[in-house]
């Protein structure tokens, strides 16, 4: 009786922790968030984002230094960001909302 019990224990932690997480709209989500084209040269498309009033975007180099900062509405789902003014390099954009928040990189050529 205690080798059932034991192995129905098991069996219970084994399925609850298998599951695969549900969906939820997470603030931090970034999954579906498309950064294109990459690598870029003049401008950066991003799509999959929530409309927003009010959203920070700051692009950084790879050092982690702020390069440009913008405070921007979100329309339609979408940014286009104007980047013909970086060198050549890796970037990381943040966008900040209080519908989400996104980092993603990015290479401008």
């Amino acid at each position: 009786m205690k080798k059932i019990a034991i192995i129905s224990l098991f069996m219970l932690a084994t399925s609850m922790f298998s599951q695969q997480p549900k969906s939820y709209d997470s603030p931090t989500a970034s999954k579906e968030v498309k950064v294109f084209p990459n690598p870029a040269t003049n401008v950066i498309n991003i799509l999959g984002l929530h409309n927003s009033t009010k959203a920070a975007i700051v692009i950084s180099d790879g050092y982690g230094n702020v390069i440009l900062n913008y405070t921007w509405k979100i329309k339609n789902n979408a940014l286009n960001i104007p980047i013909a003014n970086l060198k050549s390099g890796i970037y990381l954009i943040s966008i900040r909302s209080k519908e989400q928040r996104i980092q993603k990189k990015f290479f401008k050529q």
